[in-house]
Order: structure tokens, then sequence, then C-alpha cells
């Protein structure tokens, strides 16, 4: 694989830092990122910007207003739009030479089967329903994939307390806590450890959420909650750092 002129001149202090051997593996390492929202889409910036060539976005859903405080595509001209297709667009004019598929769909039982997690080398979790978050965490961990999952990130502020745990270890993250609950509950276990992107910051909702009729995108997710870019940012640039710190290991 490896990069060719034009990608070596981006890439230059990429490589200058991590040497020419991890940037052959990075150009080669196959990446798939489930949810493109306010984690997964800083997640699949920072993996191009750091040399991955070979990526998979998926998400079913397209750009709100009310995804404009937090995700990294979403801006007043996007709105309406595809998220996958807005931010593989995004991606191929950082990187023209990458390798992006953009999937407009959702992970669940349904149709995990169409799904291969065993091709890439990386499963990354930026899901946020709770039922199809557990179906990805059995079926990542089932794979030959590293698997990285990002617990909630909703209702913080502060940037300090973001931290990262085996997925058994998570503490003070109440979607942590439901996911070990319903996997006990259920009687089936993650089949290898994972890390997992938390915060244990848990604040109050002070304001009132728009209407349906203000918003009908906003009231598909079960409970709607807070958010903060700077924070949902540092979840997903984590979630990168872990793929590229575990290649360069």
């Amino acid at each position: 694989m490896g990069f060719n002129e034009k990608e070596s001149a981006m890439f230059a202090r990429t490589a200058l830092l991590l040497g020419t051997p991890a940037m052959e593996k990075i150009s080669s390492a196959r990446v798939i990122v489930f949810g493109i929202g306010g984690v997964g889409s800083w997640c699949v910036e920072s993996l191009v910007r750091s040399g991955i060539k070979h990526l998979t976005l998926v998400d079913a859903d397209v750009v709100s207003e009310s995804n404009v405080n937090r995700q990294l595509m979403a801006t007043s001209m996007n709105v309406g739009r595809i998220k996958v297709d807005v931010m593989r667009k995004r991606l191929l004019e950082i990187n023209p030479d990458a390798d992006i598929t953009a999937r407009n769909d959702v992970y669940t039982a349904e149709t995990a089967d169409s799904f291969d997690l065993d091709s890439y080398d990386y499963v990354i979790d930026c899901i946020d329903s709770l039922k199809d978050k557990m179906t990805l965490i059995l079926n990542a961990s089932a794979s030959s994939a590293c698997f990285f999952s990002s617990m909630g990130s909703a209702l913080k502020i502060d940037p300090g307390k973001i931290k990262v745990a085996e997925f058994w270890k998570v503490r003070g993250c109440p979607l942590g806590s439901m996911l070990r609950k319903r996997l006990r509950q259920r009687g089936t276990l993650p089949a290898k450890d994972f890390l997992c992107v938390y915060d244990e910051e848990v604040l109050p909702n002070k304001g009132q959420a728009p209407s349906p009729e203000e918003d009908p995108g906003l009231f598909k997710k079960a409970q709607v909650n807070g958010t903060l870019s700077h924070i949902t940012g540092i979840f997903g640039l984590t979630l990168a750092g872990l793929v590229i710190q575990d290649i360069v290991k």
C-alpha cells in the first residue's frame, strides 16, 4: 500500500513523529466506524488526517439543525443532506486518494449479517441506540478486529474528566452501567475485553428541548440530552488516538 508522493507530503509531519514503518501500517489499516454524529464525525476526520486510507462510514441519518452544535460536517448548508455522503465528501477533500465507503445504513440485529466485521482491522462504535450498541459490542468483540467503543458523551462540560478504560472498569457512566446490566441479564457477554472512552460527569439538563415540529429529527432518540462540541469532539479524537496508538504499538 503506502502513500503516493502527494500523500507523503501531506503526512510528512506525522511520519516525522511515528516513522516510516508505522505509516505503512496506518496506510494499509482498514477501519469501520458506526455512527457519524457528534463523536464519530470527529473520529473519522482525525483518522484520515492521521493517514488512514481505507475507511467505511455507517450512519442512516441526515444532517439536522440540532446537529450543528457538535457534528463536524453539520453546517447550515448541509441540513437535510445524508450524513455519510457529506462526511465522505469532506474526507476526500482532505485526501482525494483515500478509499472512503459511505453506507447510509444502521447497524441492528437485522442488518448485522450484511457487515463483514472480520474484514476490518478496527471497528469503532459511536452508536447512540442502546439495543443496537449491544448488538455491535457482542458481534465486534467476537470478530478478529480490534474494537473500541464510545460511552455516553452528553450532559458533560469538563474535558479534563474524559477517560479511557476497559468496558467492565468504566465507572460513573449511566450508559456503561446500563449496557453491563442488560448484557448480564441476557447472559451473553462480550467475547473479549475492549477499551471505551467515557466520562463520569453527569449534569442535569437546564433548558427545554425543541418541539417535534421544530426539529423532527431530534425525536428519533428515546431520550434527548444536552451536548457540547468540545466534549463530543474529544471523545471522537480519543477514539482515533486509540487506533493510531494500537497501530504504532
